[in-house]
């Protein structure tokens, strides 16, 4: 796939918004809330699917080679290890799959809320199962599944919900834009 110059700003513009949402955060534990979730779901409204998966790749790739752009101001291929990580792959799927959903032909608000519902979804799917692996496989925390859910989901859906909210009217709004940008 050949990506025009237009389409390298927008997949750079989604990638560098993702990675200033990791800075404005609020640590709760292993996993800290922040604004990323926001801007992987605007990166599939605006986008559309694979230039989304595109700018969530380059932010993933970027803080893999060490870029400080993950949450906390870390980057490096140590980043594997922390618990939050299964929700950046998450950020992959996610931004693909509301892509996918939000593509094309006329969509209602509703259209973009249920799509944005499912990709946070996935993004605990992906999340979850992963924190429990590095707290309880890696580190040993030994820590039971309901106690995996309260700080790797329960303490987030309020704020998620928001940022799905606020996402979705932007979203819906610029659905001139997302469909001059999609293909």
């Amino acid at each position: 796939m050949r990506l025009t110059t237009k389409e390298i700003v927008y997949v750079s513009l989604f990638s560098a918004l993702t990675a200033i949402g990791a800075f404005i955060q609020i640590p709760l534990g292993p996993v800290p809330i922040t604004l990323q979730t926001m801007f992987v779901l605007l990166s599939g409204f605006i986008l559309g699917p694979k230039l989304a998966l595109f700018s969530q790749l380059v932010y993933v790739l970027l803080g893999l080679i060490g870029l400080p752009i993950f949450a906390g101001m870390t980057g490096g291929i140590q980043s594997i290890l922390k618990p939050s990580f299964g929700f950046i792959i998450g950020f992959l799927v996610a931004s693909y799959i509301v892509g996918l959903l939000c593509k094309g032909g006329r969509r209602s608000l509703y259209s973009y809320i249920t799509a944005g519902a499912i990709g946070t979804a996935v993004m605990y799917i992906i999340g979850i199962p992963y924190m429990a692996l590095i707290l309880n496989g890696v580190l040993k925390s030994g820590l039971t599944f309901v106690r995996i859910l309260e700080i790797g989901l329960l303490l987030f859906i309020p704020g998620d919900i928001l940022k799905l909210i606020v996402a979705s009217i932007i979203g819906y709004r610029m659905k001139s834009i997302s469909t001059f940008v999609s293909k």
